[in-house]
C-alpha cells in the first residue's frame, strides 16, 4: 500500500469515528435527557433549538459530503433548518441522522485519493475533499457541543462522555 492510500484510509477512518462513533451517540445520549417539548425549546429569539441543530447537521453533512464530494443533487434549503419549530419526534430526528450516516459511510468507503484532492463546489465555495471532510467534522463537533451545553445547563447533569476513562494519563 502506498503512503497516499494509507493517509486516505487513516483520514476516512478518523472522519467515520468522529462523526458516527463519537458524535451521533452523544446526540442520542443528549436526546434521552430531553422531553419532546424541550427538543424544540428556543431559549430566546436568537437561539435555535436542539431540534433545529439536528436538522442543520443533517443538512450540512448531506450538502457538503453527499452532494459536495459525492455529486448527489443538492436540494438543501438551509434556512428551513432554522425556521422549523417542530414538533418532529426525537425518534424521527435520530432515525434521519442514522440513515444519513449510513449513506455517508458508504460514500466514504468508495472515495479515491483523487476525490480528496479534487476541488468541489459547495455553497458557492471551492474546497478540496480533505477541506470538506475537515469542515464537516469541525462543524458537527461544534454543534454537538452546543447540544451538550443545552442539556447540561437545562438538566444540571454531567453527560459522562468520558466516564471510566482516566483523562489525566500522560504516558
Amino acid at each position: 500500500m502506498n503512503s497516499g492510500t494509507e493517509i486516505k484510509n487513516a483520514l476516512i477512518k478518523e472522519v467515520k469515528f468522529r462523526l458516527i462513533q463519537e458524535s451521533v451517540p452523544r446526540i442520542e445520549k443528549c436526546l434521552t435527557q430531553l422531553s419532546e417539548a424541550e427538543v424544540w425549546l428556543r431559549p430566546n429569539q436568537e437561539t435555535v433549538s436542539v431540534g433545529n441543530l439536528i436538522l442543520h447537521l443533517c443538512g450540512n453533512v448531506r450538502q457538503w459530503i453527499l452532494s459536495g464530494i459525492g455529486k448527489a443533487p443538492d436540494y438543501r434549503k438551509r434556512q428551513e433548518e432554522f425556521d422549523t419549530s417542530g414538533p418532529i419526534e426525537k425518534a424521527a430526528l435520530l432515525n434521519d441522522l442514522e440513515i444519513l450516516m449510513v449513506e455517508v459511510s458508504e460514500l466514504l468507503d468508495q472515495l479515491k485519493q483523487e476525490d480528496l484532492i479534487e476541488i468541489h463546489q459547495v455553497q458557492g465555495f471551492e474546497y478540496s475533499g480533505v477541506g470538506i471532510l475537515l469542515h464537516v467534522v469541525e462543524h458537527f463537533s461544534y454543534h454537538v457541543g452546543q447540544i451538550t451545553y443545552f442539556v447540561k445547563s437545562r438538566k444540571n447533569i454531567d453527560m459522562g462522555y468520558y466516564s471510566g476513562v482516566d483523562l489525566d494519563v500522560t504516558d
